[in-house]
């Protein structure tokens, strides 16, 4: 199983980090980099984020800046606790495809693959759609930027398999 897994976290590293598209939420939606007043740093470890915790003002544009310094593919998602569960589900789905499928390159449609700007799509519904996702592969970096509209109580997580459960979640407070 470990090595199943080390082989997979090795072709997905031959995809770019992704930021998928566009949805609007109630706690807000995606926005071009240019709109954004304000930019924040956050460090993808393996099963950390830093800061621990971030802040914004309702109405604010912010402009994320991710880098994935941990050994393991992350993600920077937003959103409710439900709304985690359920992308949760998914991730879970979308593993044993991608994983599946990185391991018999013969059985890959490559056309469905990630480029920058794309929704990663598996064929089966699943991806990263809704603009509120960044995929972040080791070493690499990768942006989201976001309009918060109204203060609700968010979080940001990495929803790859076990990574949530382990920590790797962090309150989002809209003021």
């Amino acid at each position: 199983m470990k090595h199943l897994f080390i082989a997979a976290t090795l072709a997905l590293g031959s995809l770019p980090a992704v930021a998928s598209q566009a949805q609007s939420f109630a706690f807000g939606e995606p926005a071009p980099a240019a709109k954004a007043t304000r930019t924040v740093n956050v460090v993808l470890k393996d099963i950390a984020f830093e800061p621990k915790s971030l802040q914004v003002k309702a109405g604010e544009t912010v402009r994320f800046v991710l880098v994935n310094e941990g050994n393991l593919p992350h993600e920077f998602n937003l959103g409710d606790k439900a709304m985690h569960a359920e992308h949760q589900k998914e991730m879970v789905a979308m593993q044993g495809k991608v994983f599946t499928k990185a391991m018999n390159h013969e059985g890959m449609d490559h056309g469905k693959m990630m480029s920058h700007g794309q929704m990663m799509d598996h064929g089966d519904g699943h991806g990263h759609g809704g603009g509120n996702t960044v995929m972040v592969m080791p070493g690499q970096r990768a942006e989201l930027t976001w309009t918060f509209r109204q203060t609700v109580p968010i979080e940001f997580a990495c929803n790859v398999p076990g990574h949530y459960q382990a920590g790797m979640v962090g309150a989002l407070t809209i003021e």
